[in-house]
């Protein structure tokens, strides 16, 4: 089994770890974010600088990885040789948390992108066999993340109970992101209040918060640089009065603004992550 990782607090916040932010993540102010994202497909095998930093980093903060190619809705084989070495990933950096999409992104090769898998009976115990394979050979529970998706494959029942078949039928963990909610109940005309009431929130790992793009006021475009919006931090603070607070991580991919700004933007998150923290629990940072 996994050796033991380090826990994140209810209310922690935190950021993803991007290369092009090494040097402010490195050089940060105690208290700047609680935990760190990384993709471990980027990250695996790397040496040199950028894997001293890494490793560096995984010290003095918790790490949680967030995976992008795993392809768990896909019919190719999964990559026994990167699960393993993916193990040994999360084992080293003592990682609390690892995540996937829910989703597939290769067919006979990748197709870099994260593409929705058919909301059927048939492809809920597909995907659900192979979450229930990747945690065997990961030695650990994962979390899944609902996608932003603009496009709808075949519908035979709504997202929100494929998501909750799933999840029952594997047996594994939410990572949701919020963002990714609203973004969908504009596109494709639901209620983003109902499908959060709708989640077992005793699944939830940690949630997702990020920016997007008004494509037009019934379009909105997941891309994950750009503020978060007023709408999307309400949403997170329903979430929170829901199930309490969950670790947070504000995604932020490119387009990235002045590090002070970015840990600015983190104090919102914290802000309503400690609204609904127990009384006997909620601190004031410096």
């Amino acid at each position: 089994m996994s050796p033991v990782v380090r826990s994140l607090e209810p209310t922690a916040a935190g950021l993803g770890l991007r290369r092009a932010l090494l040097g402010p993540l490195q050089g940060a102010a105690p208290g700047d974010f609680d935990f760190l994202e990384c993709a471990p497909d980027n990250w695996i095998g790397v040496g040199g600088r950028f894997g001293a930093a890494l490793r560096e980093l995984s010290a003095r903060h918790p790490l949680v990885c967030h995976g992008l190619s795993l392809s768990l809705g896909s019919t190719d084989p999964l990559d026994d040789t990167y699960l393993a070495r993916l193990r040994r990933f999360l084992d080293e950096h003592r990682v609390p948390v690892f995540s996937e999409h829910l989703s597939y992104c290769s067919d006979g090769g990748q197709l870099y992108d994260l593409l929705p898998i058919p909301f059927t009976e048939e492809a809920v115990f597909h995907v659900a066999g192979r979450i229930r394979q990747v945690q065997d050979a990961l030695g650990r529970r994962i979390a899944v993340e609902n996608i932003s998706y603009y496009a709808a494959p075949f519908q035979a029942m709504a997202e929100i109970d494929f998501i909750n078949a799933v999840l029952a039928e594997a047996d594994c963990d939410l990572l949701l992101d919020v963002n990714n909610v609203f973004v969908n109940a504009i596109n494709h005309r639901y209620d983003p209040h109902a499908f959060l009431r709708g989640l077992p929130g005793g699944r939830i790992a940690y949630f997702h918060i990020a920016g997007h793009y008004d494509e037009a006021e019934d379009l909105k475009v997941d891309t994950h640089g750009a503020p978060v919006k007023p709408d999307v931090f309400a949403l997170l603070d329903e979430a929170c009065s829901l199930f309490g607070p969950r670790p947070t991580l504000l995604e932020r991919d490119f387009n990235f603004p002045p590090y002070a700004e970015l840990v600015a933007e983190l104090g919102q998150v914290r802000t309503v992550l400690q609204r609904h923290a127990p009384a006997g629990s909620r601190h004031v940072r410096a």
